[in-house]
Order: C-alpha cells, then structure tokens, then sequence
C-alpha cells in the first residue's frame, strides 16, 4: 500500500485525499487511502485544474508555470522552485545574458553572477546560490535561499530526477511535515494520483495550517471564517466545503464582505448557479489576483464537487484578505477581555447574592435558637425538640454546603481576577469570607445553647411530671385515709358507752394516734413534693399548692380533734376498769400490722423514673428483698388472725355476747384479709411493670450501644479521613489531573460514606424519641460527628479548589506539569511547619536557593506582591503567582487600547454603530452601556471614550 506526506499537527494519520475534521481533520484510514486512490473522474479533473492553478499562482512569481501537473514536476526542478516560493525565500527571477550580469536583489543587495550557459554548472557567489540554468523560459532563475533548498543533481537521468525529487520531499520534512512512505519515483513516473496527493500535502502545509480561527484546527478555522463572514447574507449556508459553494452565492458572499465595490450581491439570484460562480472567478482574478481555479460547469453538475479544490480556492479568498482580519482580530481580543469582566462580574453578583441569601438565613434562624420561652407541658417541648431535630437534619446540611461552596466560589473568583491582572474582588460590607464564618460560628453557638436548653428543659418537665404524679398519688391516699376522720374524732359516743366500751375506745384512739403519728412523714412527703414543684415552676402549681393547703389544714384540725377526744377519754378511762386484754392484744398486733400493709400498697402502687438498666434492677431487687418478708408478714397476719379466734372462743365458752366489733380498733379480721389479699395481687402487678420497665431500658442500653458501635467508626473514619485529605493537601504529587482524579476519587469515597452517617442520625433520633441523653460507651456526640462531617467535606472540596485554582493558574500562564512539580517540591522543601504555607524566612532562603540576589528593599517589595494581607506567611498559590508573574503573557489595557483603535480606523473616539459592526450583540452592548461620552473635539455627536473604558477595565471593580 502506498502511503502519503503529511504536515505534523494535522494528525498520525492524515493523509493528503483524506476528509473529516477537528485537529486531525485530514485524518483517515488506510482503506480511505485506498478509497481515494480510485479518484472520482470528476474531483480528479477539478483538482488537476485547481492545483495547477494554484502552483502557477506561485510559480508564476519566478517568471515561470506548469502546464501538466504530472509531467512538468517528474524532474523535481520546477517542485524545487515552487517550495522556494511558497516557503517564504526571497526569489526573483531574472533576464541574464549568458555572461556575467549584475543584479539588486530583493534586500538591496548587489550581486554579481556569471552563466555559462544552458546546462552550466551552479555555484555559490556572495550569498546568492547559483544553480544550473533551467528552461523556465528565454531567462534563468536566480534563487536567495533562506533555509537553502540542496543544489539540485545536473543532468536528465532518471536516477538525478529521483534525486532531485527526494530533495524536495526532505526540505518538505524540514518544514514540519512527515512523510509516511512515499517514494520519489511515483512522481518522477508521473504517477497522478500521488502527483495530486503531493501538491494537496503541500497545500495543507504551506496554505492551509496555519489558518485558525478561535483555536480551531485548520479545516475547521477555515470553514468556521466562511460561516462568520457569510452569516449575515440570505440564502447562504456554509456547512462544508462541497455541496455549500455549488451555488456560487457563497463565493459571491466572501467578496462582497470584504468588497462590496464589486459586486453587487443584491442582484444574484439563487437560481443561477453558473452566472453566480462565474462572477466570483472572474471578480476575484481581476480585482483580487486570485486565479480560476475551477470551472463553474464542472461544480454545477457535480452531485458533490471536490472537497479538495474547493478548500484549495477558498483559501487563496483567506489569504487575499489577511489584512482585513486585523480589525476582526482585534475585535476577538476585546471580546476576549470584555468576556473576562462580564464573567468576573457575574461571579461577584452571584457570590453577593449567594452571601446575602445565606446571611440572611442565619439573621432569620438565630432568633428562633435564642428564644428560650418554654413550655408547660412534656408534648409541647416534644415539639420544639423535633423542630430542632428538623433543623438539624433537614435546614442545615444545605446551608453547610452553600457555606462551603461561597468559600470555593470566592477563592476561584480572586484566582481568576489575580490570572486576568484584574484587581482583588472586595465583598459589600459584612459579607466578607470572614464575617460568614464569624455569622456561622455565632449561629453555631446560639444552636449549641439551645440544644442544651432544650434538653434541660425536657428533663425538667420530666421530673416535674414524675413529681406532680407522685404527689396527686400521695395526696389521694392520704385523702382516702383521711376521710370520715373527723367525723369519727368529733362523736361522743362514749358517753353512753360501758367502761369496757371506753376503754376500748380509749385504745382505739391509742391506735389511730399511732397511725396519726405515722401519717406524719407522709403529710410532711406531700408537702415537701409540693414545694418542690413550687421550685421547679410546674405550670399547674396554683391547684397543687391549693390541695396541699387543705391537706395541711385538714391534718391541723385532725391533730387538734385527735387531742380534745384522748383527754375525753382519759377521764372517762377513769371510771371504767375493765379491759379486754384479748382484743386488746388484736388491736395492738394488729394496727402495726395493717400500717405495713398500707405502706406495702402504698410502696406497691408508687411510681418510678429510671435511666438506665442498672437503676431497674436496683428496683428489682429492693422489690425481691420485700417478697422475701412475705412469709414472715404471713404468719404474723395467722397469729393476728388467732388472736381473734381466741377472743370468739373465749365469748362462748363463757356464754358472753358475741363480740362483732373490736372496741380497741376499727380494724377487722377481714379488713387485715382484704389488705393482705390486695398486697397479694400487687406483688404480681409490680413484677410484671418492673420486667417491662428493665425491657425498656434494656432497649434504650441497646440503642447506646448500636449508636456506639458505629459513632466509634465513623468517628475515627472522618478523624483518619480529614487528616488524610490534611496530608494530600500538604503533600499532592503527579500531574494536577491525577491529583484532581485522586482528590475526586477521596470526595466520592466521602460522599458514598454519607449513609452512615445517615443511619447514625436514625440511631441518634431513636435515643431522643426514648428521651434517652447520656450514653456512656463512646466519647462521640452526633453534635461531634456533624462537626468532623462538615469538617471534611469543607476541607476536600477547599484541596479541591485549590488544585482547580491550580489548573487555572497553569493554564492561565502556560505552564508545563514539569514547571508546576519543581514549584511544589521547592516549595514543600522550605515549608518546614508542613501546613501549606511558607514564614517569611523560609520563603527568603527557597527565593535564594533559585538564584535571587536580595537586598533588603527588594525582598520587601516581593513580600508585598505574594503576602499583600502582611498575614506573614506565603501559601503555595501565592508563590506561583510570583514565580509566573513577571512572564505571563496576559492581556493589558494598552493592548486592548490599540485593539480599539483598529475597529476605530485609527481614531481617538469610536462610534455605537462601529462597536455593533464590529463586535458581536451581546459585547457591543456591553461596551455602549459602560463607555463614558467621547469629550475631545472633532468627534460627532454619540462618540465614546474606548481609552478610559479600556483603562477602566483593568481598574476598580464597581462590586
């Protein structure tokens, strides 16, 4: 397979009849090479026609042309002179006599040259190279190498035509384009197709390459000039560069913009193709020296004329109107600048909004956190805890990363402005960097006192509900122990009755004041809960206080009945004697007896508030210890019980009236039963709720202990984590892409571990619904977690940013991934503290390591330039700037100036329909709203002063 040249920069495999685009846009396969060697009969003729064209266009500047393209390049000498031309060498064709002639060359340069005759011998003369007479025509050709073509081989062989030939295609490869297997001898053989496929490389290299619109390669510069330059006219479509010029209209279009004086395209209709295409031909060889190139009968009738040629002809268009791309060049380079403000702006309206809004969310969420009015009830303060929780989990985390993202935001705006020579961008007042963290960090303590208020208040309301249970329980069987009292106190039953009987009563009321007296600790108990109440401000304090009065009063007057009823009796203990020792005995066994059992129903029955498993099994056990006295109570209630039994034996075996009732005690046999079976059902009761009550706490200690289990992984994970991104910071090594691929692999591994922290919130929000608080197997709070969590996300996407604001800075200033290591490790060489950033002294002696010579003054001045905030320290991006500052090629204000004054003709003012002629809508606009009026004389009315909005662009942001 034969293979073709191709200039370097279109691609490893371009070849010269390839198609296609982008930077390798002549790039194919080898079965396109193949394909294109059984050239379209139609594109062939075309491209013989339009390359022969194109080399006399040339050739025709030595005096000289070609007449078939096949045959007049065989013996490489006329292909020799054709790259002399086209490669920018001074040549200058001249008459000399077959003797000695003088000459001027192009530079003013005298020489003396001798001939001796067709077929002479070259030499070289002076620094004129001589070469052997060549029959271009009745005069020789007399050639000033710039990069010296060899001297070609004298003589008509084959193998000094292969030799020539082959000296063609090396100073080809000299000048950037590689040869990919082509021989010599297909051209010397006339091979056609390679021939064409020579001429096209050279064309690509010497006329088409170097055309680049907006960094584009080559074909796409080109097509995208004629899509720039033909936009505005009707009935034109450039998409490519065959079926798009069929039509002629294109042609016509390119001429007119450039010329309107000479054709008028108001005139051209769509349906004369032929009419159309021959107007531009001859247009353009008689008024711009472009040759025809190309028959408008072949391009009509071709269903899809020849890329090729096509390209070939438009090229010559670009070229002959080079100089009227300087205005146009100089309109990009304002465009350029005016999209670095109007970008620049953008980020500082977008940050201020961004700041304002997020400002304005902590002004509107720190009054909500610094309200402390509580609530009455345990529901209510329930609901503020889930509105906290709420915050927490759902208003927060977006407000932390729009935190986190105006940081970033801020950061890549200074480092674009630094890299635009613009000035530093300072935020409105209050909306600094540094006063949203001081916002934040207000917002973030007002939170921690109000979580802390929270919980403390929901303790409180616990406690106080726990206190206000006990004490409705206390007072309401004190009150049921209580009534009918005074009612009992206040009779004068004794009056009638017997000495027995009063006795009796006496003793009964013996046993009450026991009773009485062991009420006391209790009324004290009610009183003292009630107090504490009072202390803890429960809301319902006002009927609490009221009840415990009444107690208290009640309790008085039955102290005071108590009394005045003992000293009735004693005096009528005094006239009656006898005494029933039996029941006696009953009463005083049994009032102590029945006192514990009230106070087992009271214990029984009495309410509990427990934290923890160890506090239940507290109670389990005091509870196993009281159902330890069970039997012991049991047969002291038989011996009771016997007591009663003797009293009712003794009644008939002495025929005495049955005695119902004990006149020593209100108490009865059944009464002590009842209480003891009442204890009995109890006993169960109490172990069924203590074994639910341990199987909740049981719950909560599992609860402490799945949040532990993964608060201390994920503890330790984001502690290794934020320490591991510290030392990628510190110690990022490779091409800014790998390092960027590693940090974004760190940042994804981070975001995937956002589920435990998720499930870990889920664990946190079941303890608090449980009202669980304390947790004594880890050392981590989830407010510690959300705060390494929002820690490390701040501190990969700040190492992010930084190496963006690298790649930026590298790019901005060209520099190669070489440049930017050896800035990293002399910098990591003198940052001695390891944290990312150089002391003044360090930073001194690295600068002296490079080969400065400081003084004093001048050391001075640079710590100006990368330390501006004199905070006394030089941070890697700092020190780039200044190792790139002083050769970074950037734009100024002079340059945009002088850009100005070409769109401006060389004037000092330039008009509102200049700038919309010129620029692009959207930047013309730009430039009309912001340029002051034009204030020298001469100028008309509407004129603007390009100098002071250039000046002005490189000044004071208006943000």
């Amino acid at each position: 397979m034969m293979m073709v040249m191709q200039p370097e920069g279109l691609g490893a495999r371009e070849g010269p009849f390839a198609g296609g685009g982008g930077g390798g846009e002549y790039m194919e396969q080898e079965e396109d090479w193949d394909r294109d060697l059984l050239l379209d009969p139609a594109w062939e003729k075309q491209q013989r026609k339009t390359f022969t064209a194109w080399c006399n266009s040339h050739l025709r500047k030595a005096g000289t042309q070609i007449e078939n393209i096949e045959d007049d390049f065989r013996n490489g000498l006329k292909l020799m002179l054709l790259l002399e031309v086209i490669s920018g060498e001074d040549v200058k064709s001249v008459h000399l006599s077959p003797r000695t002639q003088e000459h001027v060359d192009s530079r003013g340069n005298r020489r003396a040259e001798c001939w001796t005759g067709l077929g002479g011998e070259g030499r070289v003369c002076g620094q004129w190279l001589l070469l052997p007479l060549m029959t271009f025509g009745p005069c020789p050709l007399l050639l000033y190498p710039g990069e010296r073509l060899p001297r070609p081989d004298k003589g008509k062989m084959r193998f000094h035509k292969i030799a020539n030939v082959n000296k063609a295609l090396d100073f080809i490869a000299s000048k950037g384009v590689k040869l990919v297997s082509i021989g010599a001898e297909e051209i010397v053989d006339g091979n056609l197709k390679m021939t064409l496929g020579m001429i096209w490389t050279i064309i690509l290299r010497f006329a088409i390459q170097d055309i680049s619109v907006e960094e584009t390669s080559a074909k796409e510069g080109l097509l995208l000039w004629c899509q720039r330059k033909t936009a505005p006219y009707r009935n034109v479509n450039v998409q490519n560069f065959h079926t798009s010029w069929k039509d002629g209209l294109a042609l016509c279009a390119l001429i007119h913009r450039h010329r309107p004086d000479l054709i008028d395209y108001a005139k051209l209709r769509k349906d004369d193709p032929i009419g159309n295409l021959n107007t531009a031909f001859e247009v353009a060889e008689k008024y711009l020296d472009i040759p025809k190139m190309l028959d408008a009968e072949d391009i009509v009738n071709t269903p899809k004329p020849d890329e090729k040629a096509i390209m070939t002809y438009v090229s010559c268009f670009y070229h002959a109107f080079a100089g009227a791309e300087q205005a146009e060049t100089a309109a990009n380079r304002i465009c350029k600048v005016l999209a670095v403000n109007q970008e620049n702006e953008k980020l500082m309206e977008e940050y201020e909004k961004l700041a304002s809004e997020l400002l304005e969310w902590i002004r509107r969420t720190v009054p909500w956190l610094e309200n402390r009015v509580g609530e009455p009830s345990m529901s209510a303060m329930q609901r503020k805890l889930e509105d906290f929780r709420d915050y927490r989990r759902l208003h927060k985390p977006p407000r932390v990363q729009e935190k986190c993202q105006l940081e970033i935001n801020f950061n890549t705006l200074q480092t674009k402005l630094r890299l635009s020579h613009r000035p530093a961008f300072m935020p409105s007042e209050g909306k600094l960097v540094s006063d949203i963290a001081n916002a934040w960090r207000g917002l973030e303590q007002v939170e921690k006192g109000y979580e802390d208020w929270l919980l403390s208040e929901i303790r409180r309301l616990q406690r106080l509900q726990h206190l206000a249970e006990k004490f409705r329980q206390k007072a309401s069987l004190h009150e049921a122990w209580t009534r009918g009292k005074e009612e009992m106190l206040s009779q004068r039953d004794y009056d009638s009755a017997s000495l027995q009987e009063v006795r009796a009563m006496l003793r009964r009321h013996e046993a009450f004041e026991s009773d009485l007296a062991a009420h006391q600790d209790r009324v004290e108990h009610i009183a003292a809960l009630a107090q504490e109440l009072n202390e803890l401000d429960y809301h319902e304090a006002a009927s609490v206080n009221s009840r415990c009065q009444a107690i208290c009063d009640q309790w008085d007057n039955l102290g005071t009945l108590t009394q005045k009823r003992r000293d009735a009796l004693e005096r009528m203990e005094k006239l009656l004697e006898t005494i029933d020792q039996l029941q006696l005995e009953f009463a005083r066994r049994a009032a102590p007896f029945n006192n514990w059992l009230d106070g087992a129903v009271e214990d029984l029955q009495d309410v509990w508030l427990v934290h923890s498993v160890e506090e239940t099994q507290s109670l389990l056990t005091a509870h196993d210890q009281f159902k330890a006295t069970l039997p012991e109570a049991d047969r002291e209630r038989g011996a009771i019980m016997g007591i009663q039994g003797e009293i009712q034996k003794i009644c008939q075996t002495y025929g005495l009236r049955p005695c119902s009732t004990n006149p020593y005690i209100t108490l009865s046999p059944q009464d002590i039963n009842t209480n003891w079976d009442m204890v009995r059902k109890l006993v169960p009761s109490r172990d069924q709720t203590l074994q639910e009550e341990l199987g909740r706490q049981q719950v909560n200690e599992r609860l402490r202990r799945q949040f532990a289990a993964q608060a201390n992984a994920v503890g330790p994970w984001i502690q290794a984590k934020v320490e591991e991104v510290g030392r990628l910071a510190a110690g990022l090594a490779g091409s800014l892409e790998e390092q960027m691929a590693g940090l974004r692999q760190q940042e994804q591994n981070i975001i995937n571990y956002k589920t435990n922290i998720d499930r870990l919130e889920g664990d946190h929000q079941l303890l608090q619904e449980n009202l669980v608080f304390d947790n004594k197997h880890t050392v981590y709070s989830m407010e510690h977690i959300r705060v390494g969590w929002e820690q490390l996300l701040t501190s990969i996407a700040r190492t992010i940013n930084e190496v963006e604001n690298q790649v930026l800075t590298r790019d901005a200033k060209g520099l190669s991934q070489e440049q930017l290591n050896e800035f990293r490790a002399s910098f990591n060489h003198f940052d001695r503290k390891r944290n990312g950033m150089m002391e003044p002294d360090d930073f001194r002696a690295c600068l002296i390591s490079m080969g400065y010579d400081l003084g004093e003054v001048e050391f001075a001045r640079i710590m100006t330039m990368v330390d501006p905030n004199a905070a006394g320290v030089v941070t890697f991006q700092a020190f780039i700037d200044f190792m790139t500052r002083e050769t970074a090629e950037t734009d100024t204000a002079e340059q945009v100036v002088a850009s100005f004054k070409i769109l401006a003709g060389d004037k000092n003012y330039i008009t509102p329909e200049e700038l919309r002629r010129e620029l692009p809508a959207e930047q013309a606009e730009y430039c009309i709203r912001r340029m002051v009026p034009y204030k020298g004389s001469g100028a008309p009315p509407g004129a603007l002063d390009y100098v002071a909005f250039s000046s002005a662009l490189y000044g004071e942001s208006d943000l």
